[in-house]
């Protein structure tokens, strides 16, 4: 039997459910925040997938905060499917995406600070990001004593 390999790609109308899924799992567990099936399907082009066999296996989107910042959002990989590199794969995808449209700063606020530490990312102050403070962190409802650490890769 040939081996699976895992394949990143743009995300399609497709993919909405199964990305619903998915999100509602993480956010049920408080580590991401939820995604409407419509917003998702607003949102669709700035989301790729993980790909193994024909099923998604993993997610995650790239949100423009300014001319020269975007953020890594709603990266997540289905259970069973960790440690794999798949996430690796997700985030070198949306790096390429970010270096495609001229963004050489990409953030994240994440739990995971040494997934991201891994793959290139350097811990820095979240207010450092006026941007994603204003835009986001504002409506919610963490903002007062969020938990998530913030970190940056710049390209270039």
């Amino acid at each position: 039997m040939p081996a699976v390999t895992v394949v990143c790609r743009q995300a399609n109308l497709q993919d909405v459910e199964p990305l619903y899924l998915m999100i509602e799992e993480y956010a049920r567990k408080g580590i991401m925040l939820p995604r409407s099936r419509e917003v998702l399907r607003r949102q669709i082009d700035n989301f790729v997938v993980a790909e193994e066999d024909g099923k998604v296996i993993g997610c995650g989107s790239l949100c423009l905060l300014g001319p020269d910042l975007v953020e890594i959002r709603s990266l997540g990989i289905m259970d069973g499917n960790k440690g794999k590199g798949v996430g690796s794969k997700l985030v070198d995808r949306l790096i390429e995406l970010a270096i495609e449209q001229g963004i050489p700063k990409i953030i994240a606020l994440t739990y995971e600070v040494s997934f991201f530490v891994k793959n290139g990312f350097t811990v820095v102050p979240m207010d450092v990001f006026p941007e994603k403070v204003w835009t986001d962190c504002i409506h919610c409802a963490k903002r007062d004593r969020c938990d998530e650490i913030a970190v940056l890769k710049v390209i270039g």
